[in-house]
């Protein structure tokens, strides 16, 4: 065998135990995030994939969802569809202004150790006392807080959807994300329990990883004050996707250890053409 084509099979090799192992990507997707109708409506599809806005692997659960109003107010979203790729909902954008559709969810994950065996449990708050067993030695906990988001305006854009809950990570756009074109300066704001968060890094990935063949992806890091203003990239609807802390590497031989906190962050955002 040629090295030439050994080269090429190890490369090969590679390339399909990274896409194995990619990480699932959960989104949500509206069917346009500026929409200018005489009855204007939006429909949002909800999934997990291994690439950004893929319909191919399961849907997300909607029992957290909250569809938040132009005044603040929470709208009821309609057609609430469960499917087995993907759920999916409309909302009709009744006042002119921006809405936000969110997923919002916490759990438990718990690792201990019982006679002598080590035992994984992950759920909610209120189930950990009754689930860990009395005899569990080692026990060693983390809370997740996850928060998905996507942004749509009718009419004229206003920011009311923006205020910071106070609770986990959370993107404060300074330039509001259904007016970003190709090519412009944006400048956005990351939060930590309602603080700024400085260092935080984050990533876009635009859609059609399929087409490209490559993930492209883009990352970027906050500033001291938490903020970041960078040129807007090509035009497209892009995945942001931010987690905290970051994964520190174990020691050498050690297993990495949990964090007592871990939170995640995801939007779908989309860059107009100029």
């Amino acid at each position: 065998m040629s090295k030439q084509l050994k080269r090429a099979l190890v490369a090969l090799a590679l390339s399909a135990l990274v896409s194995g192992v990619q990480a699932q990507r959960p989104w949500l997707l509206a069917s346009s995030t500026v929409v200018d109708s005489k009855d204007p409506w939006v429909t949002v599809d909800a999934a997990s994939a291994d690439n950004a806005f893929d319909i191919d692997n399961m849907p997300l659960k909607l029992d957290a969802l909250v569809v938040t109003g132009p005044d603040a107010a929470r709208v009821v979203p309609v057609n609430v569809f469960f499917g087995h790729l993907r759920s999916s909902f409309d909302i009709k954008l009744a006042q002119p202004g921006t809405y936000k559709a969110s997923l919002v969810t916490t759990s438990v994950m718990a690792n201990y150790k019982l006679n002598g065996e080590m035992k994984r449990w992950r759920g909610s708050e209120q189930d950990l006392a009754a689930q860990i067993p009395s005899g569990a030695q080692d026990l060693k906990l983390t809370r997740m807080h996850s928060r998905l988001e996507t942004f749509v305006s009718t009419g004229k854009p206003n920011a009311a959807v923006f205020k910071p809950t106070g609770e986990g990570l959370e993107f404060v756009p300074i330039t509001h994300p259904n007016d970003m074109r190709a090519g412009d300066k944006a400048s956005w704001r990351f939060l930590l329990d309602g603080k700024p968060l400085a260092n935080q890094p984050f990533s876009l990935v635009l859609g059609g990883v399929r087409y490209r063949g490559v993930l492209g992806e883009i990352r970027q890091t906050t500033d001291a004050n938490g903020e970041i203003s960078f040129t807007v990239p090509a035009a497209g609807m892009y995945l942001l996707s931010s987690t905290w802390p970051e994964t520190a590497p174990g020691a050498e031989g050690q297993p990495m250890q949990a964090p007592a906190r871990r939170l995640s962050y995801g939007a779908t955002l989309e860059v107009l053409p100029q």
